[in-house]
């Protein structure tokens, strides 16, 4: 595994981090055992930035990694994330982003996680009712406290970033970033680059769109893909086409698509550190690889063509959750 440091700190992360969320939210039927086994393995081959949250299947993520984070405290960055507030089906209803609910909140994480400290404590997103300011302020404190070490925000804006960093250093900015979802090369990604702050994409895969080994129709029934524009109609048949061009282009490369995939995001920036999701060991060795494939310039170039042939990508979310999204 290859490494890069956190924003202006001293921390070294594997180059790829490991998504926990879908082990037991949002993707399908759980599996314990091989979820487990994925956490190990990771270990094992040197990936040491696990992310989770408290409001993955209502704090049971977080019970799950601890489970192997416990044991192995000192090898492992860990990663959660505060704010939103979920009913008993996981659905999201609301984000609060007040010190208050946040001491609450830091307070149950540390016991679900089974440690004294976390890693780095990220706002889930900006709350259009709280000053960021004073969110950060509030996080600040958690710092003080020796309840976290490092803060990091998650789908803020390039105003509330800036805020944010200006009242206590934000290490990390987690947002979506793939092949398919680019809105923040414009201004997030330089702001962070200028700032000394760690971009963080989650979906690198674009939530399995480009690996070419996604069959849309086959999803669960309780799959969170099936409520998103991407998977269906007109954008799932375009993005069908894009993967097997994009699986193409891996081939001749000798990688596969989500070696390819991951590589292009690891490219646009040393200061990236994207966090692909998995449940399973295959993946998470897959996704591993990604850290070894060098990408030339005649390699992007082929990759932008490929993107341009099939724009009609679709949104990466539905309304429910682009309400979510901070547009200060």
């Amino acid at each position: 595994m290859k490494y890069r440091r956190l924003g202006a700190t001293q921390e070294e992360l594997s180059a790829i981090g490991l998504g926990c969320m879908g082990m037991n939210h949002a993707y399908g039927e759980p599996d314990d055992v091989e979820s487990i086994a994925t956490l190990e393995k990771a270990l094992e081959i040197g990936i040491n930035f696990w992310d989770t949250a408290d409001v993955y299947a209502n704090g049971k993520n977080e019970e799950l990694v601890a489970k192997v984070l416990k044991p192995n405290r000192n090898k492992i960055f860990i990663a959660t994330k505060f704010g939103f507030r979920a009913d008993k089906d996981n659905k999201l209803t609301t984000f609060d982003g007040s010190p208050a609910y946040m001491k609450t909140a830091v307070e149950a994480s540390l016991k679900r996680l089974q440690t004294d400290v976390i890693d780095l404590y990220y706002a889930h997103r900006i709350d259009p009712n709280v000053p960021v300011e004073e969110m950060v302020g509030a996080m600040a404190d958690l710092v003080k406290e020796g309840k976290i070490r490092y803060i990091g925000l998650s789908e803020a804006s390039a105003n509330s970033l800036r805020r944010a960093h200006a009242v206590h250093p934000v290490s990390a900015l987690q947002s979506e970033y793939s092949l398919l979802t680019r809105d923040v090369e414009a201004e997030i990604i330089p702001l962070c680059k200028e700032l000394g702050i760690s971009f963080v994409p989650f979906s690198p895969l674009a939530r399995g769109l480009v690996t070419n080994a996604l069959n849309v129709s086959e999803l669960a029934a309780n799959d969170f893909r099936k409520s998103l524009p991407r998977y269906q109609g007109e954008y799932a048949e375009n993005n069908g086409k894009l993967s097997e061009g994009f699986a193409a282009i891996a081939a001749a490369k000798n990688c596969t698509p989500a070696q390819l995939a991951l590589a292009w995001v690891l490219a646009q920036g040393e200061h990236i550190i994207p966090i692909p999701g998995t449940k399973r060991r295959k993946y998470l060795l897959d996704n591993a690889g990604s850290v070894d494939v060098v990408l030339n310039t005649s390699d992007l170039q082929e990759i932008e063509a490929l993107l341009a042939k099939y724009p009609n990508t679709g949104d990466r979310y539905n309304e429910a959750n682009y309400k979510f999204v901070d547009k200060n």
